[in-house]
Order: structure tokens, then C-alpha cells, then sequence
């Protein structure tokens, strides 16, 4: 009777196993990842996801575009590196 009983879970594990093994999950492609971009074409500095980012998440400073910048993506002026590009600008005018 115990090798009946055997014999029987066996069977089962082995049809159980083999329906389980045959069936496929579908294989999902990684989104693709949307850059926002200005009317004229040039990325969006306000995301993070325009900018290179630490392994915490924050901005990372070492790279131009993520220096002194204001939360809308435009150069800070309050800052002597970004000074210098205004008053390029206005010597040039004049």
C-alpha cells in the first residue's frame, strides 16, 4: 500500500512538473526611454533624466550642464563662471 502510495505522488509530481515546465512566460522588451526636449529640439535640463546623475540620484557637479543651474534649467548669474558668459555677451553689444 506505501508503494502504491508512492508510486501515485510520484506520477503526479512528474505530470505536474511537466506542465508547469512547458509553459512560457512572454518575454517583455525594456521601455524605451523618452528624452523631453525644448521646442527647438535641444533636451530639457529640467529633468534628471537629461542629466548625469550619482548613485544617490542628485545631479552630478563634476559635468557643465549640472553646474549652477535654477530649477527651470537655466545658468544661475549669480555665480562668477556664469558672469563671465553675460558680460562676454554685453562687451560684444557695445
Amino acid at each position: 500500500m506505501k508503494k502504491i502510495k508512492a508510486l501515485m505522488i510520484a506520477a503526479f509530481f512528474l505530470v505536474a512538473g511537466s506542465t508547469f515546465a512547458q509553459t512560457a512566460t512572454p518575454a517583455t522588451t525594456p521601455a524605451k526611454k523618452e528624452i523631453k526636449t525644448k521646442k527647438d529640439g535641444t533636451p530639457d535640463k529640467r529633468y534628471t533624466e537629461n542629466q548625469k546623475l550619482k548613485k544617490d540620484g542628485t545631479p552630478d557637479k563634476r559635468y557643465n550642464e549640472n553646474k549652477n543651474l535654477k530649477k527651470d534649467g537655466t545658468p544661475d548669474k549669480r555665480f562668477k563662471t556664469s558672469k563671465a558668459d553675460s558680460l562676454k555677451a554685453v562687451k560684444k553689444k557695445s
